[in-house]
């Protein structure tokens, strides 16, 4: 046996990524873990770390529950003005099950939309040209994906498609990730707020659970904080009556002491998420009513929102 010889050949490039790859795998793994200062610091002062610099410094997602369908808006489609009327073909439907809502219907009838479309901006895209005139003017600066698609066909599972990119439950949401991916430049507000509006139509009104901001496999700090439209934006974040703030600052210490001796002793990371939130619940409280208030708004801001922004 020649060693030598058996030494060079093992030591192509073939040879490297098949015996190597828990080396690159290790290696990447520390590279998403963050830099060695975030571990040496304790648990209540770990901070929120990117993993590489942030180009955006906020992130504002609407979702619009029950809106307008794309077919009538962005999704332009002309082929079906010629199955207009026309029954669902098998090769379409595959054996497709059907749902409570569709269930009863003798017939499944293609139906196109009804609106005229037209090609706008320099880039070419094709919108709807009565419901969005003004949008339509701002279509080079809009990011359209039009390569989305889902096998999902009710509300529940497509709103979660939407959210997390799969209809299963338990996926991290688009929020989660912008805040394990972006960190937060303030230390007094959450990272991740969720704002759910007052419904305009009561009887077509969509669930929406709170599962939908979860932060699924990532860590718990990244959930989002749902505000409330009315009363309190959060409840219990005051002071019950009759307890000052440095009462409630000692109560937090010694509960944080607590939490953290636990966590010393488990090393469960939820334990340190609870440690986290006391320390934030206990900031907001002087900087969640101010962010809140929009009574001192200028008029022209309103101006831009509509009247209707008066009411949260």
């Amino acid at each position: 046996m020649n060693l030598p010889s058996d030494f060079l050949l093992n030591q192509t490039r073939r040879h490297f990524f098949s015996r190597g790859r828990n080396l690159l795998g290790t290696a990447a793994l520390a590279s998403l873990l963050g830099p060695r200062e975030v571990f040496s610091a304790s648990s209540g002062e770990r901070k929120l770390v990117t993993h590489f610099p942030a180009k955006a410094k906020r992130v504002i997602y609407l979702h619009m529950v029950g809106g307008p369908s794309q077919m009538d808006l962005f999704d332009y489609k002309p082929e079906m003005l010629k199955w207009f009327d026309k029954d669902l073909p098998d090769s379409i439907r595959k054996g497709q099950r059907l749902t409570t809502m569709t269930s009863g219907q003798a017939r499944f009838p293609i139906a196109p939309s009804k609106f005229e479309f037209a090609q706008r901006g320099e880039c070419g895209m094709w919108m709807n040209r009565d419901l969005l005139p003004h949008l339509g003017q701002r279509a080079d600066d809009i990011c359209w994906m039009r390569s989305l698609h889902t096998q999902a066909i009710n509300h529940e599972p497509a709103i979660a498609a939407m959210q997390t990119g799969n209809q299963v439950t338990g996926r991290p949401c688009l929020g989660a990730w912008a805040s394990y991916g972006l960190g937060s430049m303030n230390e007094n507000l959450p990272t991740f707020v969720v704002l759910v509006a007052t419904p305009t139509n009561r009887e077509q009104e969509q669930a929406i659970s709170a599962r939908l901001w979860s932060s699924g496999y990532l860590p718990g700090e990244h959930a989002g904080v749902s505000f409330r439209s009315k009363g309190d934006p959060i409840l219990f974040i005051n002071n019950p009556p009759g307890v000052p703030g440095s009462i409630r600052r000692q109560s937090i210490e010694g509960i944080n002491a607590m939490n953290q001796l636990n966590y010393e002793a488990v090393g469960d990371p939820e334990t340190n998420v609870r440690i986290q939130q006391y320390e934030m619940a206990f900031r907001m409280q002087a900087s969640v009513p101010e962010l809140t208030d929009i009574s001192s708004e200028p008029d022209h801001i309103y101006k831009l929102y509509g009247e209707a922004a008066k009411t949260p």
